[in-house]
């Protein structure tokens, strides 16, 4: 099911078409000083499969522009299975949200996955020359699908909010001879 989209972009692509989940073991190799896997691992991880739904949903290259906060709720040990479930939950012009939840099981057990932390990415649809295209609306197939996508339009407001306000702060700084431009 599509809808057409105003602006010239592609017509929608429903929150199902890109969805994807990437899992990984984790070995000694990613582990910190504390023995415990790397918290940059699990970014790294974040970071791939949120790309793989934004380039799925776009239709092609994405870049990363920003990750909100990532909360790591339990650590996560060498010998779990990590599974990271990402989907599209908001798209702009050319922007898209990609909603991240980890998860971790042991490997050799039958226990149910542990929630280890979750993330938001933005992503921008690039063309070949990195300049920004325009991306299909997500259309929404389930009520959590219209719960993230209304969440995710607040996470929007709040970003664009406070990068204005950083902006007008420097602005201001640097009209008082506080800063440098």
């Amino acid at each position: 099911m599509t809808e057409p989209v105003s602006g010239g972009a592609a017509a929608g692509k429903p929150t199902a078409a890109s969805r994807t989940t990437l899992s990984h073991i984790m070995s000694h190799n990613d582990t910190n000083l504390l023995g415990t896997v790397h918290g940059g691992v699990v970014m790294k991880l974040v970071d791939d499969a949120a790309g793989a739904v934004a380039g799925r949903h776009s239709g092609g290259p994405a870049v990363t522009a920003s990750m909100d906060e990532m909360v790591f709720l339990v650590p996560v040990r060498v010998g779990d299975l990590v599974h990271v479930h990402a989907q599209c939950n908001w798209t702009g012009r050319t922007s898209m949200e990609i909603g991240v939840k980890v998860m971790a099981e042991r490997w050799n057990e039958s226990t149910p996955a542990t929630h280890v932390g979750s993330a938001y990415l933005v992503f921008a649809a690039v063309d070949e020359e990195g300049k920004p295209r325009p991306v299909p609306q997500v259309i929404p197939e389930t009520e959590e699908d219209r719960r993230r996508r209304q969440e995710a339009q607040i996470r929007r407001t709040h970003r664009l909010a406070r990068r204005r306000a950083i902006r007008e702060l420097r602005d201001r700084r640097i009209a008082e001879g506080l800063d440098v431009a």
